[in-house]
């Protein structure tokens, strides 16, 4: 894998075989990050990242200037390499060993962005139990987003709060975010 764009552009890092990952591809990366980059300052966010893995995404936000990033993964090895990884390029994440669901019910942060990259064999009940617990904990800020990734063959546009999804190769993102008021003036 290797980070894409800030300051540490065309880094690779190189996680252990042995990891139970499946990191997000550079083509999906990058696209993902092209929608992003038109919506934020990453310098001035927080990033909730789940299942993060080897922490591909984390990295790629700190390094375009992100410097709130929690990354949760609840295998020992992850969370060990993203700690080493984080120390050696001096990124500022906190990483927590933890099952994601339960962390969810108990965390007290705000993110503007959760990304979410579980096992793609995940249950649909799982998956809608992460946009339930983002959403009915109020993690995600008002005008954040969280983004789901999935294979293709998993559907979560019924579920609520969804706003569009992006398909790159076997690979999907999809969108949820808080409904946007109008304010009067727009009416």
């Amino acid at each position: 894998m290797r980070i894409i764009s800030g300051k540490y552009k065309g880094r690779r890092i190189t996680a252990p075989k042995k990891l139970p990952v499946r990191p997000t591809t550079d083509l999906a990366k990058e696209s993902l990050f092209n929608i992003l980059n038109n919506d934020f300052y990453f310098n001035e966010i927080t990033l909730l990242d789940l299942f993060s893995g080897t922490g591909n995404i984390s990295y790629e936000f700190a390094s375009r200037g992100c410097t709130q990033i929690t990354a949760v993964d609840g295998d020992h090895g992850c969370a060990a390499f993203i700690r080493k990884t984080a120390e050696e390029f001096e990124f500022d994440i906190n990483v927590v060993k933890s099952d994601v669901f339960k962390f969810l019910e108990r965390v007290k942060l705000k993110a503007n962005v959760v990304f979410a990259d579980p096992p793609y064999d995940l249950s649909d009940e799982k998956f809608a139990k992460i946009r339930q617990l983002v959403f009915d904990n109020n993690i995600l800020t008002d005008n954040g987003y969280l983004i789901i990734e999935h294979s293709t063959y998993t559907k979560l546009d019924h579920l609520d709060n969804f706003s569009y999804s992006k398909k790159y190769g076997g690979c999907m993102f999809s969108f949820f975010e808080y409904p946007q008021v109008k304010s009067q003036e727009e009416e």
